[in-house]
């Protein structure tokens, strides 16, 4: 995760509120935006960054 957004690559934007998150998970909508599958541990770790 990088917070700033700058860094090159791919990325996607989501709001830093926990649940937002969640729900980006729930419908797959954070990777149909990467299009790739994201690891349940790299999932794990963006959640407790949010909080």
């Amino acid at each position: 995760m990088e917070p700033t957004g700058k860094a090159n690559g791919r990325g996607a934007y989501i709001c830093s509120n926990a649940e937002c998150f969640r729900k980006a998970v729930r419908n797959k909508g954070l990777e149909r935006s990467l299009k790739s599958s994201i690891p349940a541990d790299v999932l794990e770790r963006i959640e407790k960054e949010l909080g």
